[in-house]
Formats: C-alpha cells, structure tokens, sequence
C-alpha cells in the first residue's frame, strides 16, 4: 500500500502554515485584490511608472484599513476607561 497521498496532504498543510507574513496582512487587510493588481501590472510592464494607478489604489485601500484600525483602536480605549 501506498501512502503518497497522505504525505501530500501533509505537504499542503505545512505550505499553508509558512505562507509570507505578509501576505496574510495584506490578505487580512481587505486589499489583496489592489496588491495583485500591482503585481501583475508590474509583471507586465516592468515599470512603477506605468503601474502608479495600481499602487494608487492599494496605497489608498491600506490607508482607509490603517484608519479603521485606529477608529477602533480609539472606540476600544474609549470603553476601557468608561468601564
């Protein structure tokens, strides 16, 4: 008997358990969709300046994710101390 699939599904666990940090922010951020946009804008074209509506919009998703985390940053500390 052979037991290669098990040691593949193995395999697969252990390379979702090592995925770039980064990668998870950016997955858990809600930008994921702009970071690949940027991505493969680059990939095609090999130039920052013929990408910069990408990076525009990704630069502008992560800044509205920043400002929603320090709202609820705020809102938190702000139940701390009334509680």
């Amino acid at each position: 008997m052979s037991t290669q699939g098990h040691t593949w599904a193995r395999q697969v666990k252990k390379e979702d358990e090592e995925e770039d940090p980064l990668d998870r922010l950016i997955s858990r951020s809600g930008c994921a969709a702009s970071h690949y946009a940027v991505q493969e804008c680059m990939a095609q074209h090999q130039d920052w300046r013929q990408c910069q509506p990408q990076v525009q919009a990704f630069r502008d998703c992560m800044s509205e994710q920043q400002a929603q985390q320090a709202r609820r940053r705020e809102e938190l500390q702000r139940r701390k101390e009334r509680g």
